[in-house]
């Protein structure tokens, strides 16, 4: 298979969860403010996962511009990290109905802990298809904003249940903010210049 089909289904599916989302968007009965006021948890429920989504979309696109080969682990891998995706336009709707309850919020911070595993397990095995000396592995390097992410998840998940919510979405920004700016080291890599 080649990986410009892989690319168009991972696309498909996220263009489909994204159109998911945007439905959930209820149309104000009225033509003021407060209404619009009433769909602040909704709308910045929304933003947030669309930024989430969207930050997965990007750096996919760099992953796989990287990717000389797929194999059938990586069809897996990619499918793996497709379900738990599928997974944020339900969470979101959990997360913003219950007006960012402690458990809804933990939920949440799960699905985006294992969705950053599951695209860690894909690209550690592209890498191991590719092999060590790869540009991708050379560009990934130790990984450390996603090893950071992964723990950063980790302490809001719990933050969520135990402390505030509002501590655990805070901490979800910040995390959704590092990775706004989509992945340079790769595209550097490919080009050939230093980083």
């Amino acid at each position: 298979m080649t990986k410009g089909r892989l690319e168009a289904f991972s696309d498909g599916v996220i263009a489909i969860l994204i159109t998911i989302m945007v439905l959930e968007l209820k149309t104000p009965h009225t033509a003021d403010l407060a209404a619009l006021k009433q769909l602040a948890p909704v709308l910045s429920a929304y933003v947030v996962s669309f930024v989430y989504i969207g930050i997965y979309w990007t750096n996919h696109h760099h992953l796989l511009h990287a990717t000389e080969r797929v194999d059938g682990k990586i069809l897996w891998a990619n499918l793996h990290l497709l379900f738990w995706l599928s997974l944020i336009p339900f969470v979101t709707s959990w997360w913003d109905e219950t007006e960012f309850a402690p458990l809804p919020t933990a939920i949440y911070g799960g699905v985006l802990l294992l969705a950053g595993v599951a695209y860690t397990l894909l690209q550690n095995l592209i890498i191991a298809a590719q092999g060590p000396n790869s540009k991708l592995k050379q560009a990934i390097g130790r990984d450390t904003k996603g090893k950071l992410s992964a723990l950063l998840y980790l302490l809001a998940i719990p933050l969520a249940l135990l402390v505030s919510p509002w501590i655990a979405d805070g901490v979800y920004l910040l995390v959704a903010l590092v990775w706004l700016v989509p992945d340079r080291r790769i595209e550097r890599k490919l080009e050939g210049r230093p980083g």
